[in-house]
């Protein structure tokens, strides 16, 4: 496993992270796009995921930091590619437009998979929080992968 992460300004506060998980992309793609294994390693709480993984379909969530403190999140799918690339859009209190995370994925041979995470934020401190949060689920993604799925 490999981690590469960049932040810039250019065109508003930006950052990507890039990480090459040991799953192929088909295994990368079940568990960011199937609830109640993206509810194992992303911070939700089981039973509150719901996901229409398509282009304009709806998705929710209840996450839990490691502090205990829950908050629910809602959003959208703007662009479905399967194996290949997700762009979600997430809901933010008091901004009128979503703000989107593209997620892409490039299988390197048989085990491999390229993950890169980006999302362009309105603020330093919005940029900041978001790629810690991105940080975070690829830290949990990553131990998901290597542990497998529980039942």
């Amino acid at each position: 496993m490999s981690t590469e992460q960049n932040t810039a300004a250019e065109n508003g506060f930006s950052y990507t992270l890039t990480r090459t998980l040991d799953a192929p992309a088909a295994r990368v793609w079940q568990a960011w796009t199937t609830p109640d294994q993206y509810a194992q390693w992303a911070y939700a709480i089981p039973g509150t995921v719901e996901m229409d993984v398509r282009p304009g379909g709806l998705w929710k969530a209840t996450m839990r930091t490691p502090e205990g403190a829950e908050f629910p999140l809602t959003g959208s799918y703007i662009e479905v590619a399967e194996h290949r690339r997700l762009t979600i859009g997430m809901d933010v209190p008091g901004r009128p437009e979503p703000s989107t995370m593209g997620v892409e994925l490039t299988e390197e041979g048989p085990r491999n998979t390229v993950i890169v995470l980006s999302q362009t934020c309105d603020t330093a401190e919005e940029r900041d929080m978001a790629e810690q949060g991105s940080g975070m689920l690829l830290d949990g993604l990553t131990g998901f992968l290597a542990d497998g799925p529980k039942a």
